[in-house]
C-alpha cells in the first residue's frame, strides 16, 4: 500500500467515525466513551462501561474474532 493510498484509506475511516458520531441537540448530558472520550448514546447517569458507536463496533469485532 502506498502512502497515497494510507492517507485516503485514513480519511474514509476518519468520514465514518464522523457519520456515526451522535448529534446531541439540546439532549441530557451524554457519557464519554471510554477509550475515545467522544460523545456517546448514554445518558451520563448509566452505570458501567459506555462506548461511542464506532468503538462498539470496534469491540464486537475483536470478540467476535476471538475464539
Amino acid at each position: 500500500m502506498t502512502e497515497k493510498d494510507e492517507e485516503t484509506a485514513g480519511e474514509t475511516s476518519r468520514a465514518r467515525v464522523d457519520a456515526a458520531r451522535p448529534t446531541h441537540a439540546g439532549g441530557p448530558p451524554y457519557a464519554e466513551c471510554v477509550l475515545c472520550r467522544e460523545p456517546t448514546e448514554y445518558p451520563e447517569s448509566r452505570r458501567g462501561v459506555t462506548l461511542c458507536p464506532v468503538c462498539e463496533w470496534q469491540e464486537a469485532q475483536r470478540t467476535a474474532c476471538s475464539g
